[in-house]
């Protein structure tokens, strides 16, 4: 029995090793070409910001709204949400800014809610300003007419 484990133990790192070095000859492209991860020779191009403008159409159903302003070192932590300032209930129509969706008041259970649900108090987990940037990669997606 004892032979058999290590018979099979031996034929499992040897077939471990043959995979490895199959996986390492493989070329693996990326989208920062041919730099390796610590090569930090090139700066990173910054991306101009769009100016404040109109709300962004949507692309899909559920799509949630972007971002048609700056967003740089707005602050939002477990005591303060700089996007509140602007998009709550009591203070929209003021600022003149579209008001937080009724979705956010609800819990995993919707359960209505006074504040803003836990799940949906961080603004850039969903929502993102847009930038004036070529794509990263071609892309041919068309919108649903019915979205549009």
């Amino acid at each position: 029995m004892k032979k058999i484990l290590l018979a099979g133990t031996i034929l499992i790192i040897g077939l471990a090793g043959v995979t490895h070095q199959t996986l390492a000859d493989e070329q693996v492209n990326s989208l920062r070409g041919d730099l390796a991860l610590d090569d930090n020779s090139t700066e990173p191009e910054m991306k101009n910001w769009q100016l404040d403008r109109d709300p962004i159409e949507r692309d899909h159903v559920k799509q949630p709204p972007l971002i048609p302003h700056k967003v740089q070192g707005y602050k939002i932590n477990l005591k303060f949400n700089k996007c509140m300032s602007c998009h709550s209930w009591t203070k929209y129509k003021e600022a003149g800014a579209t008001k937080i969706s009724q979705s956010h008041f609800e819990d995993r259970e919707n359960n209505v809610m006074a504040n803003v649900a836990a799940r949906r108090y961080f603004c850039n987990q969903c929502h993102v300003p847009q930038v004036d940037a070529k794509p990263l990669v071609e892309n041919t997606f068309q919108s649903l007419p019915t979205v549009k």
